[in-house]
């Protein structure tokens, strides 16, 4: 598994981790957002015009209505890349995360309104009646790009488990187990019936279950954050300040964090910005797809809702709620995962400045830092070192109270062999407090508010029907994509591939989820942002055309 885990952060060194990657991403929402005249704002009003039913008719074509379609594409949105991806986020790169997510949401707005239009217009009928869209098809039927469908639908599937399968099931698993103590594979296994359940209905129930939990699991996790948020009003201010200040100098050390550069948190940021609202990966317009209507555009406009409830709404009330409770900067009590952890020669301390800034230069590869991984023995009694001249780092942080333990979990006693700064020792368990990220992170700053450790609950069940109902909405995506490489029959052995690695992902290593989803990510938006920047000139005819039609009607 490490060995995986090497390959796939290498992997996603070279794409969404690469430098151009940001920019490219960006870049395609800011040309569009100047093309089309800043239709996040423009047709702002209008968009909740339709989503609410107002242009409605029965007998349009299509599977599900406005409100199913975007409750269904945000289910596949709305999940663990919001409770557990903006702590991830501000783990790595501090408040400054946060700003590159919005900035990422703004123009998602505008890329997702694109994606979705074009989609939709080239959407056609299956053969058992419902209707199937997504970039592959307007890759090939409008732009005559095969290859470029097969390749992209290909990413599908294989995001399908790296984006809406694997990291959702883990952070169920993770979170249900530190709140209520359940065994990962147990909490795997019991939803991975449900979920078997709900998928074999197809899109009819899958959007009648999704337009259920969408608004309920907002309610619930909307209450029991604002009960962090008002319980430490006095540092929503400073918090704010933060996110703006660090976003153009990177986040300086803080308590147990260590800093993190302008380049390491914008990269970060934007990075986990895709993964929360999915604006140019092209998963969502294959839900709206089903949208019941004959105007493209219709549909385009309420797709642009879903980055700002996903992100700007969801994702900062997350980022607020850890970075007022300052739980981002505190040690916690963890274990640790083998892929957090890195032994480095020297001992440092993260009370002293000089050691903060080697430090500092090591963990975001500045190239100015004298920090190299250990190699050698460490001796060990009684589960504590008593060897010196190196240090661990876990999970970004300086570790403290460490003990190495083996198998049920009794303390070591002997010699371990570091090599490289890995422990090689494979049954190895080793316990203390460092920073934490991801899900864990979440769930402490939900207990820094009026409902104490009561919150931990909130998130349980929040992260709990955020994720499990991404995973409903993917699995659609991926049978989508699956009807278009190898047609219907397809589709009933994909769903089964998809409910086994769903349990499978509950009990492994968060870290290697979280790995493998980034690069998922990646191979499918780079050509769906290829797309449909070279259908430009033909999204702007579909929505002066919308526009004409509109103000036809209104004539009438």
């Amino acid at each position: 598994m490490e060995g995986l885990y090497n390959f796939l952060v290498s992997l996603d060194g070279m794409l969404g981790g690469a430098d151009w990657f940001p920019f490219v991403l960006l870049g395609v929402g800011l040309f569009f957002t100047i093309y089309l005249k800043f239709p996040q704002i423009r047709f702002f009003t209008h968009a909740w015009k339709v989503v609410t039913g107002k242009f409605d008719h029965n007998d349009d074509p299509g599977d599900t209505t406005h409100f199913r379609a975007l409750t269904t594409a945000l289910s596949g949105t709305v999940g663990t890349g919001n409770i557990s991806g903006v702590a991830f986020a501000i783990f790595l790169g501090g408040p400054a995360a946060l700003f590159w997510m919005w900035a990422t949401a703004f123009l998602g707005m505008t890329t997702k309104f694109v994606e979705v239009t074009l989609s939709h217009k080239y959407r056609v009928q299956t053969e058992d009646g419902t209707m199937a869209g997504g970039p592959m098809y307007f890759m090939d039927r409008g732009l005559n790009m095969k290859w470029l469908a097969v390749a992209f639908a290909i990413a599908t599937v294989v995001s399908s488990f790296g984006t809406g399968n694997l990291p959702q099931s883990n952070g169920i698993a993770t979170s249900i187990e530190a709140t209520f103590g359940f065994e990962p594979w147990m909490v795997g296994s019991v939803l991975g019936i449900l979920l078997a359940l709900v998928i074999l209905g197809g899109i009819q129930r899958i959007a009648a279950v999704t337009a259920r939990i969408v608004p309920i699991m907002a309610v619930v996790y909307l209450i029991g954050a604002l009960a962090v948020i008002f319980a430490n009003i006095e540092n929503i201010g400073p918090s704010f300040a933060a996110v703006i200040s660090d976003a153009f100098t990177g986040s300086a050390a803080a308590g147990g964090f260590l800093g993190a550069s302008l380049a390491y948190a914008f990269n970060r940021g934007v990075n986990r910005g895709l993964f929360s609202n999915e604006a140019g990966q092209g998963s969502a317009p294959i839900a709206h797809a089903a949208a019941k209507t004959k105007e493209p555009a219709s549909e385009g406009m309420v797709s642009l809702l879903e980055p700002f409830i996903d992100t700007i709404i969801i994702c900062t009330i997350t980022g607020l709620v850890i970075l007022s409770s300052g739980v981002w900067k505190e040690k916690h009590e963890n274990v640790f995962d083998r892929s957090d952890m890195v032994f480095v020669a020297g001992e440092y301390s993260d009370k002293a400045d000089d050691d903060k800034v080697q430090l500092y230069g090591f963990l975001n590869s500045t190239g100015d830092s004298d920090v190299k991984p250990y190699t050698g023995p460490i001796s060990v009694v009684n589960g504590t070192a008593v060897t010196s001249g190196y240090t661990l780092i876990n999970a970004r942080s300086i570790a403290e109270d460490v003990q190495y333990l083996v198998g049920n979990e009794d303390p070591f006693t002997g010699t371990l062999q570091i090599k490289d700064g890995k422990p090689v020792k494979d049954n190895l368990i080793v316990k203390g407090k460092s920073l934490v990220h991801s899900a864990t992170l979440t769930t402490i700053a939900f207990t820094r508010g009026w409902f104490g450790d009561f919150g931990q609950y909130i998130v349980s069940v929040g992260l709990l029907l955020f994720a499990f109902s991404t995973a409903i909405a993917w699995s659609y995506y991926g049978d989508r994509a699956m009807t278009y490489l190898l047609g219907p029959r397809s589709i009933m052995p994909y769903r089964v591939i998809y409910v086994a690695g769903f349990v499978w992902a509950s009990f492994s290593d968060t870290t290697l989820v979280w790995a493998l989803s980034a690069v998922a990510i990646v191979v499918m938006t780079l050509p769906n942002l290829f797309g449909i920047v070279l259908l430009s000139k033909e999204m702007k005819q579909t929505v002066d055309l919308y526009w004409q039609n509109v103000k036809d009607k209104q004539e009438k």
